[in-house]
Parts: structure tokens; sequence; C-alpha cells
């Protein structure tokens, strides 16, 4: 049975500037680092970076929570990412929108008011 997220894993192909973008992106050090994979703690739960995997804005596209997404998107447009889709309401003041980071992957940030944290588990 599935519990809920718990990882979304991110192709790094250069693993170094990734991890040094991600800490940038996120303002902290990752709790794991190995040539094999880079994990940070995001929010109780992980945003890895795994090297030897291809890069794509295709496929499985988790969204990260944000308190503010215009702030949110400007701050990693400014570190290098490109736009991909635009904030969008998208209903009960809920707000979304889409990155590609410098590494070629879809960074999805959301700005859910509804969303509880308490029901993480």
């Amino acid at each position: 049975m599935l519990l809920g997220l718990r990882t979304a894993i991110y192709p790094a192909p250069d693993l170094a500037a990734a991890r040094r973008w991600y800490s940038q992106v996120l303002g902290a050090e990752p709790y794991f680092d190995e040539a094999f994979y880079v994990g940070f703690q995001v929010g109780g739960f992980e945003l890895g970076l795994m090297p030897h995997a291809t890069p794509s804005t295709a496929g499985p596209q988790p969204l990260w929570g944000v308190t503010d997404i215009d702030a949110a998107v400007k701050h990693v447009l400014a570190l290098g990412a490109r736009p991909l889709d635009p904030i969008a309401e998208v209903g009960g003041g809920i707000r979304v929108a889409a990155v590609e980071d410098p590494f070629g992957n879809r960074l999805g940030l959301i700005q859910n008011p509804q969303f509880d944290a308490s029901a993480v588990r």
C-alpha cells in the first residue's frame, strides 16, 4: 500500500553542479552526499539527485510546495532555471508553475493553501 510521497529523484549527470544548484534553491546542504546519490530533506520529504540517469521534462511530475509561488519562481529563474509552465490559478486558491532546472529536468511548484501538513505521515 502506498503511504504517500517520500522521494522525488532527479537525473543529474553533473552531480556536483546539480548539488550546488539545489543547495542554493533549497537553502540547505544535502543530508546524504555520495558519488552515486545526493539527497536533500525538504519538508519531511526527499529530493534526490542521481548521476546515472537522463534528464527530461516528461515523465513523473511531482510538485514541491511553496508559500509564495511568485517569489519561488523568481528565485529559481535567477539561479538559472528556464520557464516551462507559467504560474496558473487552478481553483481553490491553488497556484502551480514549472521550470526546467539547468540540468534539463522539470521542477514543479505548487502554492496550495488547502494542503494539510498534519496529514503527512
